[in-house]
């Protein structure tokens, strides 16, 4: 679970980053999962956006891929939202202490 101040650190991180993660109009598949997994694994810090023909909310789509993922959510915006989940090998990005 992150606190508030890594959830701000982790968003100042993110805002300098471009989504590299669409849900279009299938939704949550597979291969978005995998896709959303692989990415996670390279850069601890995803942020996504669901297209204007998706079903789903950003919100919704972000809780779906945090469930498939074992990640955690870090923000929502709009259409946009970032997923974040600590590398098991080793963290890149190192969270601040309480």
């Amino acid at each position: 679970m992150l606190t508030g101040k890594q959830r701000a650190y982790l968003r100042s991180l993110a805002q300098k980053e471009d989504a590299i993660l669409y849900i279009g109009k299938a939704g949550v598949t597979d291969p978005v999962i995998a896709q959303a997994r692989e990415a996670l694994a390279a850069r601890e810090l995803v942020k996504g956006r669901v297209q204007e023909n998706c079903e789903y909310t950003a919100r919704e789509a972000q809780q779906l891929l945090c469930q498939a993922c074992d990640a955690e959510g870090v923000q929502v915006i709009g259409k946009v939202f970032v997923l974040y989940k600590t590398r098991p090998d080793g963290a890149k990005i190192v969270l601040p202490k309480d």
